[in-house]
């Protein structure tokens, strides 16, 4: 059986392209592998906590205090998701260049050490091995190509997030120039639902 762990980070709600390419993409991964489990995160709807000084040892740390057991409670709860999960689907907008803080936070919560990832005399190495990731990307302009690549911090930092826990095996889709007007974004949209088609025929075949 197939176990999708679907995540969005989208504040805009039913105006999201990223969560509408997120159920696009879920709906394609369960006609394809029938019978398939899902589990949804929606951060905007219920935010994973920044971390702070009263709570960053729950995480980075050894936690007593009682906040700090509270997010590394939290903690266990997301890495446990995304250990169950053999493919990760997350909606990733691009806000400022770079991704929601919400997603950020839900990074800052699963990347630990001893759990997702471990340091070695080689250096870093990620646990989790064997996953699969689709990224779905919203971006009101053109940043995959053209002069706006070099201030693309979205998709290179999900990148090496994602391939810092083990999971190097990602496909990134972009819905891209969704600012440019309604075709353009009619466009992008289309071009991203055949493109997650494609994707999903594959995925359950090995996962």
């Amino acid at each position: 059986m197939l176990n999708i762990l679907a995540i969005d980070s989208s504040s805009a709600g039913s105006a999201s392209v990223s969560r509408r390419l997120v159920d696009e993409t879920v709906s394609a991964l369960v006609a394809a592998a029938p019978g398939a489990a899902v589990v949804r995160r929606d951060l905007a709807a219920d935010p994973v906590p920044h971390l702070t000084a009263a709570t960053l040892a729950g995480v980075r740390g050894e936690p007593s205090s009682e906040a700090e057991l509270a997010a590394r409670a939290l903690s266990d709860t997301l890495i446990a998701e995304l250990e169950a999960a053999d493919v990760l689907v997350l909606g990733a907008p691009m806000y400022n260049f770079s991704v929601p803080t919400v997603l950020r936070s839900w990074f800052d919560h699963v990347l630990r050490a001893g759990r997702t990832f471990r340091y070695t005399e080689a250096g870093p190495e990620g646990l989790l091995k064997g996953k699969r990731a689709i990224v779905i990307e919203s971006r009101g302009g053109l940043y995959s190509a053209g002069p706006a690549q070099a201030i693309d911090f979205q998709e290179p930092y999900l990148r090496h997030l994602l391939g810092f826990m083990g999971v190097s095996d990602v496909r990134f889709v972009r819905a891209e120039k969704i600012g440019f007007g309604p075709e353009a974004r009619a466009e992008a949209i289309a071009a991203a639902v055949a493109e997650i088609a494609d994707i999903a025929e594959a995925v359950p075949v090995a996962a």
